[in-house]
């Protein structure tokens, strides 16, 4: 054991969150080896709350309190010595760390990639110098010249320096964009005039679509729109570093390409230091040069890797193997089947409701469906721009909302997960479900169905008011799959979700509608999870806030082709992983797919 401890790097970690003393009897302490021999203190509790502190230094890794706690609040893990030199940042006792850092490329974009809670937002304030770097040593704070010298002869040794002397400028452009209009207040134009330090503001209010805005307040304007507005504004700032944390929310797949070449053309055209931590995988590999994979425990610990191509970046996440560093850090790897051919092919032509051309006129938008039916089995993705009446066609199939003309043949039981999710339910995750289903789902059928392989057993006692957005998207799937339905309306699915969810619901998705005889309709704007789990695509296109038209359900190839094209996008699969990929602009493939008409890949 000795050699053991010499060897490795304890972590304990503890959620708070889900740490529950007065309900579980605290066998973290009763049954803890340390505890019980010579009166040891390895877990005791804390006098303010009397929930768990664990002593790393006292702690023998053994796991035992780790299977007790019947929340899953303790993380126990056991790292190599070295890394432990590594380590960057600290919160406090039994909280998160983080190991490593990244570095940027001048005239690169470099991406961060790596699950909700690992780190990311973390490695960006430290870098950006909103936060300073403790080592580990989360009670004392330590002054700049501590810092660097920590850093001394690396290559970020400079770059705090610089943050120290104040003589770097770093613009970002931050993950929770709903909070500008509680700190601007005035026009989107104001805003934009107020930090346009490089005279880009006219060329990037065409490139973002933001021209229809600038008169309006920011208080008006929706997440998209914020979403881009902040991207301007980070992106006419004239800085040294430039950080975007995860750019594509609220938006569209039109407007996150849009957004994807702005962030780009900042790095290759104004040969600017550019990273960008993002969770739509497509998007990342189409914006970014290089990658480094952030993995670990969420809400414990992270773990920068070494720098990457981004082809080799991201199918080693997939992997969850790092081949050059010799690190498992996930136990499957995420695979994607290349010889499944499209949808039409596979699922049975048995209708279960269907719908005539339909009709929906407001006063300033009017929305077109041309009919189409939903086979038994068959998920129908959803595809198409903001404002464009894709929501308008699901609460009319729901039931929701009526058509002015039409009809809709559904004769089956529909279960509705809406676009916007509230969170005023006060009471717990289980509360929640229990309602949802009807009857107690602890133990149940149901519970081993759905909420296990969704990851929702261990918030179970989370208030709803206080988890996070992934979480409540999370619940509210799982809420509407646990709905005694035929037909499962999910409008955008992937919100808030990080990359592995967003691929672990899409496998799911697809496996219980066909193996439970089921049928959904998905609204989506992530490109590769729709290409994951979609058999047929309906296409809206039109003009937003305006006119739309729904096409009907066509295959995928046909759906995908049509819609790539207007994108001017192309795709092809990863010869490695089967992973769909967008073609980087006027590459060879990129010029070879247009001429010949084929946006989406058949085969490799």
């Amino acid at each position: 054991m000795k050699e053991s401890r010499k060897l490795t790097h304890r972590i304990a970690a503890l959620d708070d969150d889900l740490c529950q003393p007065r309900k579980c009897g605290l066998e973290c302490i009763v049954y803890c080896p340390v505890n019980k021999s010579d009166g040891g203190e390895c877990i005791v509790q804390r006098p303010k709350d009397g929930k768990a502190v664990i002593s790393e230094d006292l702690c023998t890794g053994c796991g035992i309190c780790v299977k007790k706690c019947p929340f899953e609040a303790i993380v126990i893990v056991n790292l190599v010595k070295e890394l432990g030199e590594h380590k960057i940042h600290q919160f406090g006792i039994n909280s998160f760390r983080i190991y490593r850092l990244p570095t940027f490329r001048r005239g690169s974009v470099v991406g961060l990639l790596g699950r909700n809670g690992i780190g990311k937002s973390t490695v960006l304030n430290i870098l950006s110098g909103n936060i300073r770097p403790n080592f580990g040593s989360y009670e004392t704070d330590l002054n700049w010249g501590q810092v660097i010298k920590n850093f001394h002869g690396t290559d970020l040794s400079s770059h705090f320096e610089k943050i120290a002397d104040k003589t770097i400028r770093v613009s970002i452009k931050p993950q929770l964009v709903t909070l500008i209009p509680k700190i601007f207040k005035g026009t989107a134009k104001e805003l934009l005039r107020k930090y346009d330090e490089r005279n880009k503001v006219d060329e990037l209010m065409a490139d973002l679509d933001l021209k229809e805005i600038l008169d309006q307040d920011i208080e008006e304007l929706s997440g998209g729109q914020l979403q881009r507005l902040a991207i301007a504004v980070a992106a006419a700032k004239d800085a040294d570093y430039y950080f975007f944390d995860e750019p594509s929310s609220y938006n569209d797949v039109y407007q996150r390409i849009a957004v994807a070449r702005v962030i780009h053309d900042l790095a290759a055209e104004e040969q600017k230091k550019v990273m960008v931590a993002e969770h739509d995988l497509a998007l990342l590999d189409y914006i970014s040069d290089y990658i480094y994979i952030i993995y670990g425990e969420p809400s414990a610990y992270g773990i920068v890797s070494s720098l990457y191509s981004t082809k080799t970046g991201i199918n080693s996440f997939l992997e969850g193997f790092i081949q050059i560093e010799n690190t498992r850090f996930r136990e499957k790897a995420f695979l994607f089947d290349i010889k499944t051919e499209l949808a039409s092919n596979t699922v049975r032509d048995d209708p279960i409701a269907g719908y005539s051309d339909m009709i929906k006129s407001f006063s300033s938008f009017k929305l077109k469906v041309s009919s189409g039916h939903i086979n038994r089995g068959e998920i129908v993705g959803v595809l198409g721009a903001n404002a464009i009446g894709k929501t308008t066609f699901m609460r009319m199939l729901a039931g929701v909302m009526e058509s002015d003309s039409g009809n809709i043949d559904i004769g089956r039981k529909i279960s509705y997960k809406a676009q916007y999710l509230v969170q005023d339910y006060d009471g717990t995750v289980k509360s929640l479900l229990t309602t949802a289903y009807g009857s107690a789902i602890e133990g149940s059928p149901i519970e081993a169905l759905i909420v296990v392989p969704l990851g929702i057993k261990k918030i179970y006692e989370k208030n709803v008011r206080k988890i996070s957005g992934g979480e409540l998207q999370k619940v509210a799937i799982t809420a509407s799959l646990m709905r005694d339905a035929d037909i499962y309306a999910l409008d955008e699915p992937s919100a808030f979700l990080d990359v592995e969810d967003r691929i672990t619901i899409a496998k799911f998705l697809q496996h219980f509608i066909r193996s439970q005889g089921k049928s959904a309709i998905i609204i989506e704007h992530d490109l590769q999870l729709i290409d994951i789990v979609s058999d047929s695509l309906i296409i809206f296109e039109g003009v937003p806030g305006s006119e739309g038209f729904a096409t009907s359900p066509m295959s995928k190839k046909d759906g995908m082709n049509r819609f790539l094209k207007v994108l001017s996008v192309t795709y092809r699969r990863d010869e490695t992983t089967g992973r769909p990929r967008i073609n980087k602009d006027g590459s060879r493939l990129d010029r070879e797919q247009k001429d010949s008409g084929e946006y989406y890949y058949i085969n490799i």
